[in-house]
């Protein structure tokens, strides 16, 4: 299984007069989206699932990449960890698994996979962690495959 981590682009920041779910991206974090979005086509495999979380910013953050998706209430602010794994079939689910979502709940999913605990990692704003699950001598195992930011774009 290929499990992709994409943390939403840059966003507009909260003020408190509109919920957090409603803040859209900003002109940067469209950019942003479009980058990563472009390194993304090339290297998805052709067998894949995109889930995102119900919050605008995420769901804009997936149309830059022009590919159909689902929306997960799971996956929204406040998920856990676990939530995401679940909702994604790690380490089980055949193909790729792009999961579009928010900070912390990433950065603690790539703590988990990698250091086997949660932690409070961070994933760059519009940042792409890649994972793989391998089975090596009876033994599974996690490979990060690949972290992408849109700096690097």
């Amino acid at each position: 299984m290929e499990l992709i981590l994409w943390r939403h682009a840059e966003a507009e920041e909260g003020d408190g007069t509109m919920p957090d779910k409603k803040r859209r991206l900003t002109a940067r974090g469209e950019k942003q989206a479009k980058q990563v979005a472009r390194w993304l086509h090339q290297h998805l495999p052709r067998k894949r699932k995109v889930m995102v979380s119900p919050a605008e910013r995420t769901q804009q953050t997936a149309h830059a990449l022009d590919l159909p998706y689902e929306i997960e209430p799971k996956l929204g602010l406040g998920a856990s960890a676990t939530d995401v794994l679940t909702v994604a079939g790690w380490p089980d689910q055949a193909g790729a698994v792009l999961v579009i979502g928010h900070q912390p709940t990433l950065g603690r999913v790539a703590a988990l996979l990698l250091g086997g605990e949660e932690s409070d990692w961070t994933i760059k704003k519009g940042g792409v962690w890649w994972f793989s699950n391998r089975i090596r001598n009876d033994e599974t195992r996690t490979v990060l495959r690949a972290v992408f930011n849109p700096d690097f774009a």
